[in-house]
């Protein structure tokens, strides 16, 4: 655990996941606490900030101290800045944007290193979200299992019916603007984190179609067990939200799902999202 010398860091459970305090989004930060802040993200895989006034632009300013913003490919963004993507669910609506375990789009050859999610308006209940520690469902695999991973590469695609349900609504929000792209990309089953050097799991319901080489069927049944001892309640963390609350995770080693329970309430969130690199 590393001596925090500018902010405060408060893990909120065992697996990942800490609340920083002493931190103004819509402030200049100073290299010394962005050094820290980023120390912490790659320390506790999602770290959390409350209490924050900042402007859209001033989100942005922020973001860009940690990467690249990229525009998100299924929506659009801000009129003001494209880089920030609204997420909104109204009060008539079912479903909820990326209602389901994943990994942001790694069904871009590239995918991002990280995405900042800040509430606007949120319900008076329900809406919390969960994360999941990929290096933890990595490390408590059997050796063998390991082994067998090794080399498998998966096939990701935006197109799985599971994940394509959750973006009904936000794609009619938008309008005829917003055509769902059919994308697919391959990345490793097991990734090893380029700046932290430990290997991770990365394969998610929402996106894995398939094996490479194998088909569907075969793939199957190893990717459900993967994907039922990934998000094992003692990998995770559970964060909810205010008004004000910011969520910046690694995509790299995390995953995330949002709660949809919340039926009746509307919520409003803003997301950028940081470009990353190409697993390995």
């Amino acid at each position: 655990m590393k001596n925090y010398r500018h902010i405060e860091v408060r893990p909120i459970a065992g697996a990942l996941g800490a609340e920083i305090s002493g931190i103004d989004m819509a402030q200049d930060l100073d290299t010394e606490v962005v050094s820290e802040v980023r120390h912490a993200l790659l320390e506790h895989l999602v770290i959390f900030l409350r209490d924050q006034k900042a402007t859209p632009l001033q989100q942005l300013a922020f973001a860009k101290k940690f990467g690249e913003p990229v525009e998100y490919p299924q929506l659009k963004g801000l009129p003001e800045s494209p880089f920030i993507t609204p997420v909104v669910k109204l009060e008539h609506e079912r479903n909820n944007f990326g209602g389901i375990w994943h990994s942001d789009t790694t069904y871009l050859p590239v995918p991002p290193m990280g995405s900042m999610l800040l509430a606007r308006e949120v319900p008076p209940y329900g809406g919390d979200t969960l994360f999941a520690n990929q290096y933890l469902a990595y490390e408590t695999l059997s050796e063998g299992l390991k082994q067998t991973l090794d080399g498998l590469i998966g096939v990701s695609a935006s197109s799985k019916a599971d994940v394509t349900k959750t973006r009904e609504d936000a794609l009619k929000q938008a309008g005829s603007g917003a055509t769902p792209k059919n994308l697919e990309a391959e990345h490793p089953l097991v990734r090893t984190h380029p700046e932290t050097g430990r290997k991770a799991l990365y394969t998610s319901v929402a996106h894995t179609a398939h094996i490479k080489g194998w088909t569907e069927k075969e793939s199957l049944p190893l990717l459900q067990f993967l994907w039922d001892h990934q998000v094992k309640p003692e990998f995770t963390c559970r964060f909810g939200w205010k008004v004000g609350s910011l969520a910046f995770w690694d995509n790299r080693c995390a995953m995330h799902n949002p709660i949809n329970d919340y039926h009746g309430f509307r919520r409003v969130m803003h997301r950028i999202t940081l470009a990353g690199d190409k697993p390995r």
